[in-house]
């Protein structure tokens, strides 16, 4: 366990018997203070006992978090079977892993771990057949793990890589320089980078950042003023030339990239996570940044700029996207040519790539890829293994061959070799499997929500398994900002089926699988047709006898983790176990805190009256009634959770803990030196996947084989 054992307990408990078959776990959760801050929201007051919780560099916030995971850690650790678990995962997990190769020149670099690593290691082989050697180890950078790295992509003539490195989970991080053939250090250094690339031009790159907060401010700090500049290599950052900055708009995000013939910079400015207008600048000429598409209602991006022309994927008049044409000297819509017009199908993507386009289809949450020239003729299907989830077949105009990843529920990620002029595809990358595939299920069905709507949902099981209602099954959703759920491999999930387990991923709407229509009707007043969605999937899992009430646990992170503490206040009768991670708890409060703004659109605010009442009916911090019994809840937080601040969790888990009835525990696990998830060393994963099993389990009266 990583939680800190030797801290001794200052506050005061009240006891609580948590009871499964014949074990029995007393748990002693601590008197967290409560203050009498009332807000007046419109004219309805709102209680916020927890508030001082948000003060994440309070000592007696730090106390709090300490006291909380010896809580948390001491129940954990008389699981009986919760070592047991872990050595399990950890077997699971122990496979090597690759990424596909990024090109640059006669170099292929790409992204290894031999299977326990905490980080991946990058490598660089000359030529496809070359020695393979190790370019970044991220392991080397820190001494528990925690710092992380990324390649963001090689300059226009090979020469230098630039690459991104954070520190324990946090969303800040620096961008670096690295010579590509000599692996030697540039004394470039950028801060206070977030949500951006390194997009080359000349003898620099254009990226995004965000000025210095203020100290002790960097983790919840609101971040504002999200700026373009172009750094020049070797200069200081001091010197980096400011391409666009928004004085009127201080929230809005701005991030783009240059057209491979280097004649345009694409800038996207967005007021959140929703929609964006796009912008481009005459690089040829140092021209001013002129609208392409104005406005924020439609999501409109540049695919590349050939012959003259800008290929545009836009959900213009078209929901489930489409593809055209627009002379940037004439873009009014008059003027498009349509060159893949709207399907009934996702159009998910369009890249280019060895001088064709390959367009990206969703069927029914499972993908589809098309090479074709860019007019969109000779047109043919690329046949992948089987139903999953594919995405690659990005590159330059002149690359010979290309790579792509393939992945399903009980298919390891595996990465492709694809010819260009002959169409075959052939495994480059291939990891040994711990187990048979062939000894399990996946099967899609379709079920019926609250008001009518057909819902697909992904189920996975052990072959043979008998429905008869006593099976676990673990229940996982997102359903929203236009995320959409496919198929992937999970190692540790492997610990669910192996134990008779069913994993059930329903395609809740406020995702995209079926389009902006479907995205659109699960965000701001209809975001209760996502917990309907959830709700449904769960009924239909005991009424189909998959499973049970008893044996029922549902998860999500993040937007999910909103979707757990939404469902399991609305319906506490309905699950047996809740695992809401990093999730979004209070929805008055939201905005306030690093980025949050940026998911207005997506939300509302509670500073409007309308949104104020809408989001009052279901935040779950403000749904938790006193006397009711609740699920058997896990709540995961990290420390440096910079994007959904802990604060979050924090309270949740602190009124949850008061308003509880019942020998159900309610936990919170806090990571430290963790964040929202990216980055997360292999053994903080593990030893996550052996606690949350384990509570699972433990909860579900399993028996563990």
């Amino acid at each position: 366990m990583r939680f800190l054992l030797f801290i001794a307990l200052t506050l005061s408990y009240t006891a609580v018997g948590a009871q499964t078959g014949k074990n029995k776990i007393t748990v002693k959760y601590p008197t967290t203070r409560a203050d009498n801050q009332t807000d007046n929201y419109h004219g309805t007051l709102v209680s916020d006992p927890y508030r001082w919780l948000e003060d994440d560099n309070s000592p007696e916030t730090s106390a709090w978090v300490k006291e909380q995971n010896l809580v948390t850690s001491t129940y954990l650790s008389q699981i009986p079977y919760r070592d047991a678990l872990k050595k399990r995962i950890t077997e699971l997990i122990n496979y090597p892993r690759f990424s596909a190769p990024i090109k640059a020149g006669e170099y292929y670099l790409f992204y290894k771990n031999d299977g326990l690593q905490n980080q991946s290691v990058i490598y660089i082989q000359k030529g496809l057949k070359g020695q393979a050697e190790v370019f970044i180890d991220p392991n080397t950078l820190s001494s528990d793990g925690t710092v992380s790295v990324s390649l963001l992509g090689p300059s226009d003539d090979n020469r230098y890589m630039a690459y991104a490195q954070s520190e324990a989970g946090s969303d800040w991080q620096q961008i670096r320089v690295m010579e590509i053939a000599t692996r030697k250090q540039l004394p470039d250094v950028l801060r206070w980078v977030k949500f951006s690339g390194a997009s080359w031009h000349k003898d620099g790159f254009f990226y995004s950042r965000y000025p210095q907060p203020a100290k002790g401010a960097e983790l919840s700090g609101n971040n504002q003023f999200h700026s373009i500049y172009y750094h020049q290599i070797g200069e200081d950052q001091s010197k980096d030339k400011l391409i666009y900055e928004d004085k009127a708009n201080p929230d809005y995000y701005h991030y783009g990239g240059v057209t491979e013939d280097h004649k345009y910079f694409i800038m996207y400015a967005a007021p959140g996570t929703d929609g964006y207008a796009t912008y481009y600048k005459d690089l040829q000429n140092d021209g001013p940044m002129r609208p392409l598409f104005e406005g924020y209602a439609n999501k409109s991006s540049v695919v590349e700029h050939i012959n003259g022309r800008f290929l545009i994927l836009t959900d213009i008049g078209a929901p489930k996207y489409r593809l055209v044409s627009v002379d940037p000297a004439k873009p009014e819509q008059k003027n498009w040519k349509e060159i893949l017009p709207e399907t009934d199908n996702l159009l998910e993507n369009v890249s280019t790539g060895g001088g064709k386009m390959f367009a990206s289809y969703l069927e029914n949450a499972t993908g589809r890829i098309y090479q074709m020239n860019y007019d969109g003729s000779d047109r043919k299907e690329i046949k992948l293994p089987g139903l999953g989830s594919a995405g690659g077949l990005g590159g330059k105009a002149g690359d010979k061959e290309l790579f792509y990843a393939f992945t399903s529920f009980v298919y390891p990620n595996t990465i492709f070799k694809y010819d260009v002029v002959s169409g075959v595809s052939e495994p480059f990358f291939e990891s040994p499997l711990q187990f048979n595939p062939e000894d399990y299920v996946e099967q899609q069905v379709f079920y019926t929500s609250k008001d009518g709507t057909k819902v697909p949902m992904f189920l996975v099981y052990k072959k043979g398994l008998k429905m008869n209602g006593k099976n676990p099954c673990y229940l996982y959703g997102y359903g929203g900002f236009n995320v959409n759920l496919t198929p992937s491999f999970s190692a540790s999930r492997l610990a669910l089926l192996e134990n008779g387990g069913i994993y059930a991923m329903p395609n809740l709407r406020g995702g995209a699988e079926y389009g902006e229509a479907w995205h659109q009707a699960g965000m701001l007043f209809k975001k209760q047709n996502v917990f309907d969605d959830f709700i449904a999937a769960a009924e239909y899992l005991i009424r189909e006898k998959y499973t049970s009430q008893g044996k029922l646990g549902i998860g999500g992170g993040s937007n999910g983790g909103l979707l757990v503490g939404a469902c399991m206040t609305q319906r506490p009768d309905l699950f047996a176990v809740a695992l809401p991670a990093v999730g979004v708890m209070d929805m008055l409060r939201y905005h306030l805190f690093t980025v949050g703004k940026g998911w207005i659109p997506e939300y509302g605010s509670s500073e409007d009256p309308a949104h104020f009442k809408n989001l009052y009916a279901y935040s779950p911090l403000h749904n938790l009634k006193p006397g009711v019994k609740y699920p058997a809840t896990m709540v995961t937080t990290a420390d440096h959770d910079d994007r959904v601040v802990p604060a979050h969790s924090f309270k949740f888990a602190a009124q949850l803990q008061k308003s509880h009835k019942g020998s159900n525990p309610v936990l919170i696990r806090i990571e430290e030196r963790a964040g929202h998830g990216a980055g997360k060393p292999v053994s903080k994963v593990i030893e996550e996947a052996a606690d949350v099993w384990a509570f699972f389990f433990f909860n579900t009266k399993t028996k563990i084989k």
